[in-house]
């Protein structure tokens, strides 16, 4: 099985949960740019608008989790883990009510997992291949 490049806490399983009885499927995006900086935002699946400059690394409970093609490749060597905690966030993500945010914690990835990596999608290739299903 490759090597997962997004993983998700219990604690933030809980949260998507919560969030995907209120609002239906959801994604994630981590862009890297303002408001919170590299928090992951939680938006309703369609909500925010996936292109060529998006990289697809996998789900995570279901949900697609994305980031920015110039983030990707400062972190395309650490494994990431979608996590929650209490503290309101300054973005538009869908947890921000709750009183809590997502955050990431981050590990590099040994080289054994090096070898064995999930593939991912540029943004445009992931729209195409979800249109042809």
């Amino acid at each position: 099985m490759p090597t997962p490049r997004v993983l998700v806490t219990q604690a933030a399983e809980a949260t998507i949960d919560l969030l995907r009885d209120e609002n239906g499927p959801l994604m994630f995006h981590q862009s890297g740019g303002c408001c919170d900086g590299s928090s992951p935002m939680c938006f309703a699946k369609g909500e925010f608008r996936i292109g060529g400059n998006d990289v697809w690394l996998g789900q995570i409970h279901g949900c697609d989790f994305f980031m920015s093609t110039s983030q990707f490749e400062y972190w395309q060597h650490t494994q990431l883990t979608v996590d929650v905690t209490k503290g309101r966030g300054a973005s538009f993500s869908l947890e921000i009510p709750l009183g809590v945010r997502f955050l990431i914690r981050s590990r590099l990835f040994t080289e054994e997992e090096s070898k064995d990596m999930a593939p991912v999608q540029q943004g445009e290739e992931y729209l195409e291949q979800q249109a042809a299903s």
